[in-house]
Protein backbone atom coordinates (compact mmCIF):
# COMPACT_ATOMS: atom_id res chain seq x y z
CA UNK A 1 0.00 0.00 0.00
CA UNK A 2 1.18 3.43 -0.74
CA UNK A 3 2.13 5.38 2.59
CA UNK A 4 2.95 8.95 2.04
CA UNK A 5 4.84 10.85 5.49
CA UNK A 6 3.32 14.07 6.18
CA UNK A 7 4.63 16.79 8.38
CA UNK A 8 3.79 20.29 9.87
CA UNK A 9 7.08 22.06 11.16
CA UNK A 10 6.34 25.27 13.28
CA UNK A 11 9.34 26.40 15.13
CA UNK A 12 7.23 25.47 18.19
CA UNK A 13 5.79 22.13 17.63
CA UNK A 14 6.08 19.52 14.34
CA UNK A 15 3.08 17.54 13.68
CA UNK A 16 3.88 14.41 11.35
CA UNK A 17 1.78 11.85 10.62
CA UNK A 18 1.10 8.84 7.79
CA UNK A 19 -1.58 9.04 5.07
CA UNK A 20 -2.48 6.06 1.99
CA UNK A 21 -4.99 6.75 -0.70
CA UNK A 22 -8.07 6.82 2.17
CA UNK A 23 -6.63 9.70 3.24
CA UNK A 24 -4.92 10.81 6.56
CA UNK A 25 -4.41 7.91 9.21
CA UNK A 26 -5.45 9.51 12.20
CA UNK A 27 -3.83 6.70 14.75
CA UNK A 28 -0.15 8.09 13.18
CA UNK A 29 -0.75 11.97 14.44
CA UNK A 30 2.17 12.49 16.76
CA UNK A 31 2.90 15.90 17.99
CA UNK A 32 7.27 16.45 18.63
CA UNK A 33 8.69 19.39 20.99
CA UNK A 34 10.64 21.19 18.41
CA UNK A 35 12.82 22.15 21.60
CA UNK A 36 13.42 18.26 22.79
CA UNK A 37 15.15 17.75 19.34
CA UNK A 38 18.16 18.97 17.42
CA UNK A 39 17.34 18.72 14.48
CA UNK A 40 14.01 17.70 12.46
CA UNK A 41 16.11 14.98 11.15
CA UNK A 42 15.94 13.30 14.45
CA UNK A 43 12.05 13.74 14.51
CA UNK A 44 12.07 12.10 11.54
CA UNK A 45 13.76 8.95 12.75
CA UNK A 46 11.73 8.59 15.66
CA UNK A 47 8.56 9.01 14.41
CA UNK A 48 9.76 6.27 11.55
CA UNK A 49 11.15 4.13 14.68
CA UNK A 50 7.31 4.53 16.71
CA UNK A 51 5.52 3.68 13.01
CA UNK A 52 7.58 0.48 12.80
CA UNK A 53 9.76 1.62 9.71
CA UNK A 54 6.86 1.56 7.47
CA UNK A 55 7.98 1.86 3.28
CA UNK A 56 7.56 5.55 2.38
CA UNK A 57 6.63 6.10 -1.30
CA UNK A 58 6.59 10.00 -1.31
CA UNK A 59 7.08 12.68 1.35
CA UNK A 60 5.86 16.52 1.95
CA UNK A 61 6.54 18.86 4.25
CA UNK A 62 5.13 22.12 5.51
CA UNK A 63 7.93 24.61 6.92
CA UNK A 64 7.03 27.70 8.39
CA UNK A 65 9.84 30.19 7.14
CA UNK A 66 10.80 30.35 3.42
CA UNK A 67 11.21 27.48 0.82
CA UNK A 68 13.36 27.85 -2.07
CA UNK A 69 14.55 25.60 -4.75
CA UNK A 70 13.50 22.48 -2.40
CA UNK A 71 15.22 23.75 0.21
CA UNK A 72 14.11 25.47 3.63
CA UNK A 73 15.01 27.40 6.78
CA UNK A 74 12.83 27.69 10.20
CA UNK A 75 12.50 31.46 10.93
CA UNK A 76 12.48 31.05 14.54
CA UNK A 77 14.84 27.87 15.13
CA UNK A 78 17.66 26.27 14.12
CA UNK A 79 16.45 23.78 11.69
CA UNK A 80 16.69 23.37 8.14
CA UNK A 81 15.56 21.39 5.54
CA UNK A 82 16.44 19.91 1.86
CA UNK A 83 14.10 17.76 -0.41
CA UNK A 84 17.56 15.91 -1.51
CA UNK A 85 17.85 14.80 2.34
CA UNK A 86 13.95 14.18 2.88
CA UNK A 87 14.47 11.67 0.80
CA UNK A 88 17.29 9.93 1.94
CA UNK A 89 15.86 9.70 5.10
CA UNK A 90 13.01 8.19 4.92
CA UNK A 91 13.69 6.09 1.50
CA UNK A 92 10.98 7.37 -0.52
CA UNK A 93 10.73 8.13 -4.25
CA UNK A 94 9.68 11.91 -3.89
CA UNK A 95 9.94 14.49 -1.85
CA UNK A 96 8.16 18.09 -1.58
CA UNK A 97 8.65 20.99 0.81
CA UNK A 98 6.09 23.92 0.92
CA UNK A 99 5.90 26.90 2.89
CA UNK A 100 3.15 25.84 5.90
CA UNK A 101 1.11 29.33 4.50
CA UNK A 102 0.87 27.58 1.29
CA UNK A 103 -0.38 24.22 3.15
CA UNK A 104 -3.54 26.01 4.11
CA UNK A 105 -3.92 26.74 0.97
CA UNK A 106 -3.79 23.51 -0.83
CA UNK A 107 -6.16 22.44 1.63
CA UNK A 108 -8.87 25.28 1.63
CA UNK A 109 -11.07 23.16 -0.99
CA UNK A 110 -11.35 20.10 1.48
CA UNK A 111 -12.56 22.81 4.16
CA UNK A 112 -16.01 22.33 4.66
CA UNK A 113 -18.57 22.93 7.88
CA UNK A 114 -16.99 23.27 11.89
CA UNK A 115 -13.45 22.87 9.77
CA UNK A 116 -14.16 26.24 7.62
CA UNK A 117 -15.48 27.77 10.34
CA UNK A 118 -17.73 30.21 8.00
CA UNK A 119 -18.61 33.37 9.64
CA UNK A 120 -20.31 34.88 6.43
CA UNK A 121 -21.39 32.13 3.69
CA UNK A 122 -22.43 35.08 1.25
CA UNK A 123 -25.32 35.62 -0.86
CA UNK A 124 -28.10 32.40 -1.98
CA UNK A 125 -26.66 32.99 -5.06
CA UNK A 126 -22.90 31.34 -5.16
CA UNK A 127 -20.75 33.57 -7.54
CA UNK A 128 -17.80 30.81 -7.77
CA UNK A 129 -14.36 31.25 -9.76
CA UNK A 130 -12.27 28.86 -8.44
CA UNK A 131 -10.62 31.46 -6.15
CA UNK A 132 -9.73 31.02 -2.74
CA UNK A 133 -7.53 33.00 -0.28
CA UNK A 134 -5.82 32.46 3.05
CA UNK A 135 -5.09 35.04 5.41
CA UNK A 136 -3.02 34.33 7.85
CA UNK A 137 -2.69 37.19 11.16
CA UNK A 138 -0.57 35.33 13.54
CA UNK A 139 3.07 35.90 14.72
CA UNK A 140 3.72 37.58 10.94
CA UNK A 141 1.09 38.44 8.28
CA UNK A 142 0.82 36.84 4.70
CA UNK A 143 -1.79 35.79 2.13
CA UNK A 144 -1.86 32.32 -0.01
CA UNK A 145 -4.25 33.47 -3.14
CA UNK A 146 -5.61 29.64 -4.30
CA UNK A 147 -6.86 28.79 -7.49
CA UNK A 148 -8.70 25.37 -8.22
CA UNK A 149 -8.02 24.11 -11.58
CA UNK A 150 -10.93 22.72 -14.10
CA UNK A 151 -8.90 19.56 -13.69
CA UNK A 152 -9.23 19.65 -10.04
CA UNK A 153 -6.16 20.71 -9.38
CA UNK A 154 -4.59 23.27 -6.88
CA UNK A 155 -2.28 26.17 -7.74
CA UNK A 156 -1.19 27.95 -4.63
CA UNK A 157 0.95 31.57 -5.32
CA UNK A 158 3.51 32.73 -3.00
CA UNK A 159 2.97 36.63 -1.59
CA UNK A 160 4.72 39.04 0.50
CA UNK A 161 1.67 40.64 1.46
CA UNK A 162 2.77 41.55 5.20
CA UNK A 163 5.24 44.33 3.73
CA UNK A 164 3.05 46.16 1.09
CA UNK A 165 1.85 49.98 3.27
CA UNK A 166 -1.34 50.27 4.54
CA UNK A 167 -3.54 51.29 2.37
CA UNK A 168 -5.27 54.95 2.64
CA UNK A 169 -8.76 53.18 3.79
CA UNK A 170 -6.72 51.97 6.61
CA UNK A 171 -4.38 54.32 7.58
CA UNK A 172 -7.11 57.05 7.87
CA UNK A 173 -9.29 55.75 10.65
CA UNK A 174 -5.61 54.83 12.01
CA UNK A 175 -4.80 57.98 12.10
CA UNK A 176 -8.15 59.34 13.79
CA UNK A 177 -7.48 56.51 16.27
CA UNK A 178 -3.84 57.48 17.14
CA UNK A 179 -2.84 60.83 15.85
CA UNK A 180 0.67 61.30 15.17
CA UNK A 181 1.23 57.95 16.76
CA UNK A 182 0.45 56.31 13.61
CA UNK A 183 3.39 56.54 12.28
CA UNK A 184 4.77 53.25 14.06
CA UNK A 185 2.95 51.49 11.58
CA UNK A 186 4.85 51.45 8.59
CA UNK A 187 3.50 47.91 6.58
CA UNK A 188 0.44 45.59 7.09
CA UNK A 189 2.67 43.05 8.71
CA UNK A 190 3.58 46.02 11.82
CA UNK A 191 0.04 46.42 12.27
CA UNK A 192 -1.53 43.45 12.20
CA UNK A 193 0.57 40.34 12.74
CA UNK A 194 1.00 39.75 17.17
CA UNK A 195 3.48 42.87 17.43
CA UNK A 196 0.97 44.53 15.56
CA UNK A 197 -1.83 44.39 17.85
CA UNK A 198 0.29 44.28 20.87
CA UNK A 199 1.52 48.05 19.92
CA UNK A 200 -1.57 49.11 18.94
CA UNK A 201 -2.54 48.79 22.54
CA UNK A 202 0.62 50.23 24.00
CA UNK A 203 0.17 53.45 21.46
CA UNK A 204 -3.52 53.84 21.91
CA UNK A 205 -3.25 53.50 26.20
CA UNK A 206 0.54 54.77 26.36
CA UNK A 207 1.08 52.06 28.73
CA UNK A 208 4.16 49.86 28.72
CA UNK A 209 4.38 47.12 25.67
CA UNK A 210 2.84 43.51 26.53
CA UNK A 211 2.22 40.48 24.65
CA UNK A 212 -0.43 40.60 21.84
CA UNK A 213 -2.04 36.97 23.85
CA UNK A 214 -2.33 39.37 27.11
CA UNK A 215 -4.00 41.60 24.86
CA UNK A 216 -6.79 39.26 24.08
CA UNK A 217 -7.03 38.09 27.72
CA UNK A 218 -7.45 41.37 29.30
CA UNK A 219 -10.00 41.35 26.96
CA UNK A 220 -11.90 38.40 27.05
CA UNK A 221 -11.93 39.25 31.01
CA UNK A 222 -13.30 42.45 30.80
CA UNK A 223 -10.91 45.05 30.49
CA UNK A 224 -12.37 47.72 28.96
CA UNK A 225 -8.84 49.27 27.38
CA UNK A 226 -8.16 45.88 26.08
CA UNK A 227 -11.69 45.56 24.66
CA UNK A 228 -11.33 48.87 22.95
CA UNK A 229 -7.75 47.55 21.06
CA UNK A 230 -9.34 44.70 19.98
CA UNK A 231 -12.70 46.62 19.05
CA UNK A 232 -10.35 48.96 16.98
CA UNK A 233 -7.74 46.11 15.21
CA UNK A 234 -10.80 44.24 14.21
CA UNK A 235 -12.32 47.30 12.49
CA UNK A 236 -9.00 47.46 10.91
CA UNK A 237 -8.62 43.99 9.85
CA UNK A 238 -11.62 44.35 8.15
CA UNK A 239 -10.97 47.21 6.01
CA UNK A 240 -7.83 45.12 5.33
CA UNK A 241 -9.26 42.26 4.39
CA UNK A 242 -12.19 44.10 2.04
CA UNK A 243 -8.93 45.57 -0.02
CA UNK A 244 -7.98 42.15 0.02
CA UNK A 245 -11.74 40.90 -1.34
CA UNK A 246 -11.02 43.22 -4.62
CA UNK A 247 -7.52 42.29 -5.00
CA UNK A 248 -7.77 38.67 -5.10
CA UNK A 249 -11.41 38.34 -6.06
CA UNK A 250 -11.89 34.94 -3.36
CA UNK A 251 -15.63 34.16 -4.36
CA UNK A 252 -15.04 30.26 -3.63
CA UNK A 253 -13.83 31.58 -0.08
CA UNK A 254 -11.70 33.99 2.37
CA UNK A 255 -9.61 31.68 4.87
CA UNK A 256 -8.65 33.44 8.09
CA UNK A 257 -6.10 31.95 10.53
CA UNK A 258 -3.47 32.51 13.27
CA UNK A 259 -4.22 33.57 16.26
CA UNK A 260 -4.30 37.12 16.15
CA UNK A 261 -7.18 36.25 13.05
CA UNK A 262 -9.14 34.70 15.95
CA UNK A 263 -9.28 37.48 17.91
CA UNK A 264 -11.05 39.60 15.50
CA UNK A 265 -12.81 36.92 14.45
CA UNK A 266 -14.48 36.94 17.90
CA UNK A 267 -15.36 40.35 16.95
CA UNK A 268 -16.86 39.83 13.57
CA UNK A 269 -20.10 42.00 13.89
CA UNK A 270 -17.34 44.85 13.86
CA UNK A 271 -15.27 42.75 11.18
CA UNK A 272 -18.08 42.61 9.13
CA UNK A 273 -19.29 46.02 9.32
CA UNK A 274 -16.26 47.28 7.89
CA UNK A 275 -15.35 44.99 5.33
CA UNK A 276 -18.75 45.69 4.01
CA UNK A 277 -18.66 49.55 4.86
CA UNK A 278 -17.74 50.70 1.28
CA UNK A 279 -19.76 50.99 -1.74
CA UNK A 280 -16.82 51.14 -4.40
CA UNK A 281 -17.10 47.79 -5.54
CA UNK A 282 -19.72 46.77 -2.73
CA UNK A 283 -20.92 44.05 -4.37
CA UNK A 284 -17.40 41.72 -4.35
CA UNK A 285 -17.18 41.98 -0.64
CA UNK A 286 -20.86 41.03 -0.16
CA UNK A 287 -20.48 38.04 -2.10
CA UNK A 288 -17.82 36.47 -0.88
CA UNK A 289 -18.07 34.07 2.25
CA UNK A 290 -15.54 34.42 5.30
CA UNK A 291 -14.54 31.40 7.38
CA UNK A 292 -12.20 30.94 10.04
CA UNK A 293 -9.71 27.90 9.60
CA UNK A 294 -10.74 25.79 12.87
CA UNK A 295 -9.01 22.36 11.89
CA UNK A 296 -5.47 21.75 14.01
CA UNK A 297 -4.92 18.78 10.75
CA UNK A 298 -5.80 21.39 8.09
CA UNK A 299 -1.62 21.73 6.84
CA UNK A 300 -1.33 18.26 6.92
CA UNK A 301 -4.20 17.81 4.33
CA UNK A 302 -2.42 20.85 2.64
CA UNK A 303 0.74 18.78 2.36
CA UNK A 304 -1.56 15.45 1.04
CA UNK A 305 -2.93 17.63 -1.34
CA UNK A 306 0.24 18.96 -2.55
CA UNK A 307 2.18 15.51 -2.81
CA UNK A 308 -0.93 13.72 -4.55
Amino acid sequence: MMTILLADVGGTNARLALADREGIRAETITRFRGDDHASFDEVIGLFLDTQGGPEIEAVCVAVAGPVSQGRARLTNRDWDFSEARLIELTGGYRARLINDLSALGYATPALSGEAAGFLREGPGTVLTNGQRLVVNAGTGFNVCAVKVLPGGGIACFEHEEGHTRLPLSIWTPLVEALGARASAFDSVEELFAGRGLARLHAERTGTGPIRAEAVVEAADRGDAEAAATCDLYARLFGLLCRELALRFMPMDGMFLAGSVARSAAQRFPIFEAAFLSDPLMARIPQAVPVGMIRDDMAALHGCLAAIE
